[in-house]
This record gives structure tokens, sequence and C-alpha cells, in this order.
């Protein structure tokens, strides 16, 4: 019997974990809950938490979300599939953006060390960090990305998916936030078709 790890996004739960045992009836699915801390202790702590599921089980599908799936993928995580939904690949955009929203350059966000903002707190250890740990996972990767994802460019993931290797499906219509009847559909149907081809294939 194999673990299927579920790891939320910003703002999600753990309890989400749920919707995804009817797809994998014959497994065992986890959702694990965190804190968002810094990104080095936050990937180690789920880190940890994953290897502790993989001593009791025959193998791991990780399933992560959004800025979950960032975490993960800076986790040096082993697993035999990962499935990535709307995965935040380009974070020192995303914080680079926020500092000129907010009018903040490097050398005062260094100074400061923390800035609070109307749209989020920005972190110099943050963005540090980004910029000096490269991502990795070592697994079979297939990532859904929605058209109009807002926050990862499609240039971003595809480079991502060329570099990692990853299997690339992008929903038409679709935003980053899959959670629509249609979106939720699509979803299930694309985890559905990646485990037929897998079993098809002798993973």
């Amino acid at each position: 019997m194999k673990a299927v790890v579920y790891i939320h996004g910003r703002g999600g739960s753990a309890r989400e974990a749920e919707h995804y045992r009817a797809l994998f009836p014959n497994d065992t699915v986890f959702g694990i809950e965190y804190e968002e801390t810094q990104p080095g202790e936050t990937s180690a702590f789920l880190a940890g938490r994953i290897s502790a599921i993989q001593k009791r089980f025959d193998g791991v599908i990780l399933i992560a979300n959004s800025i979950g799936a960032f975490y993960c993928l800076h986790a040096g995580l082993r697993a035999e599939k990962a499935y990535l939904i709307s995965p935040v690949v380009d974070m020192e955009r995303l914080i680079l953006g926020m500092m000129r929203a907010s009018g903040i350059d490097e050398e005062e966000l260094k100074a400061r060390g923390t800035v609070q903002t109307p749209v989020g707190t920005l972190s110099w250890e943050y963005l540090s960090y980004v910029r000096t740990h490269p991502m990795r996972l070592d697994a079979d990767i297939s990532v859904l990305y929605g058209e109009h994802d807002e926050l990862t460019p499609r240039g971003a993931i595809e480079q991502f998916a060329k570099k990692s290797g990853a299997a690339l499906t992008v929903m038409k219509n679709g935003e980053h936030w899959f959670h629509t009847s249609e979106e939720m559909r699509f979803l299930d149907e694309w985890i559905a078709a990646c485990e037929k081809k897998g079993r098809k294939n002798g993973n």
C-alpha cells in the first residue's frame, strides 16, 4: 500500500486531503498541516513529516498545491510521483513584484530585515533563501496549470517543466486557485488520466 500525501496552499487546510481519497481508493491518504515561517524551516518540517510516512508504506505519491508545492520543491524530497497543482515556481519574481508595488528597494529591505506592507510581509531572509536554494524534487512530476494563473507566468511554468522533466497540463480558462466545480472536475480527470497512464507503463 502506498501513501498519498497532500500539502495544501496558503489559506488551505490538511482537511482538503479528503477530496483525494476517492481517486486513490487502494492507498492511504494523508494531509499535512503546517505553518508558514521561513521557507527553509517550513520545507524542513514537511520533509520530516513525509520521511516518517515513507517508512511505513511501499511508496509515496505527493500532491502539493500552490505555495505548498513551493515548499516541497525546496525540501529535497523523494517520491514515486508528484502532482503539483498551480505550483509557485518563481518566488523571486513574486517578491520583487511586491517590493515594487510597495516602493521598497533591496537596500531598504536588507537594512530593515522585514517590512509589513498592504500586500503582505516582505523578508530579506526569505528573498535570500529563494536566491540561494535551487528547487529539487526527485519524483516523476506532473504539473497542472491554469491558463489564467495570476501568480506564475506561462513562460515560468514551461521553463520549470522543461528543466525538471515534468509533464505539463494547461487548463484553458483555469485560474491559480482550482476550486470551481469545472476546475475540480478537470483536476480529478487529470489525476485519473495520469494514474491510468502510469499503470500502463508499469509505474
